[in-house]
């Protein structure tokens, strides 16, 4: 039996005023200052931020439920996140990461 499941991904570019924002630090880990800028928007992701800063992207899904955060892959100008019901491939045409549709393109 097929199921069908919800998946997203987003891409944060990480040489922005949007991942410097003061947002990003937290009082209650003093050795986020230690960490780079692109280090501290990859923390606050992981911690659930992402979903204060883009809720117009981050509702709720057709059955109520948050998609969960699985993955972060770092790339040199942007952080891809992969969001879904449980851990599964990002389907490589549908992608939005660079690295892997222009990969795929090559390919056929």
């Amino acid at each position: 039996m097929n199921t069908q499941s919800t998946q997203q991904e987003i891409l944060l570019i990480t040489d922005s005023q949007f991942a410097s924002r003061q947002w990003i630090e937290r009082e209650d880990m003093p050795q986020s200052k230690n960490l780079s800028e692109r280090e501290k928007l990859e923390d606050a992701c992981w911690n659930g931020l992402f979903r204060t800063m883009l809720p117009e992207i981050c509702g709720k899904e057709e059955n109520g439920k948050f998609l969960a955060l699985w993955q972060i892959h770092e790339a040199n100008s942007f952080l891809d996140l992969e969001l879904g019901e449980y851990p599964q491939p990002i389907e490589r045409e549908h992608s939005l990461n660079p690295y892997i549709f222009i990969d795929h393109l090559l390919l056929n």
